[in-house]
């Protein structure tokens, strides 16, 4: 199939579809007369099992973990286990930074006083205000 047609498969957009064949998860394809991409059944398995990967928020060195078991059948898989442990661990303190920016974003809603007209919001105040550095906004809550 070409490479639309693999995307539209796997659910994804074909630049994604290139990314991941210049990042070497996805194997170079074959090349017809008029050179275009020519992709196996096999590619919409990989772009499938990429995408479920991605859709947990792993990385793409984890995926290339997981790739290389696929690809060396009948090692252990202590290796796969081994990343989505690392993973695992890396969610929960998302997680508890989260759950810290939680209260800290309660607490910081909780100062409004509902100002009136000319006055500066509670919550504005509470901004400005210096915080001791235990108390400072959790950071690296968005991306990994």
């Amino acid at each position: 199939m070409r490479i639309g047609e693999l995307a539209a498969a796997a659910g994804m957009d074909v630049e994604t579809v290139r990314f991941y064949e210049k990042s070497g998860l996805l194997p170079a394809p074959a090349r017809g007369d008029n050179n275009y991409r020519r992709y196996e059944a096999g590619a919409l398995q990989r772009l499938k099992f990429i995408g479920n990967c991605r859709a947990l928020d792993m990385s793409l060195d984890e995926i290339r973990v997981l790739l290389a078991h696929i690809d060396g059948p009948g090692a252990d898989c202590s290796a796969v286990d081994t990343v989505v442990a690392e993973h695992l661990g890396h969610v929960r303190e998302r997680i508890a930074a989260l759950q810290v920016l939680e209260q800290q974003l309660s607490l910081l809603q909780n100062s409004c006083q509902h100002a009136r007209p000319g006055e500066l919001c509670g919550i504005v105040l509470a901004l400005g205000e210096a915080r001791p550095a235990d108390a400072a906004p959790a950071r690296g809550v968005h991306s990994r």
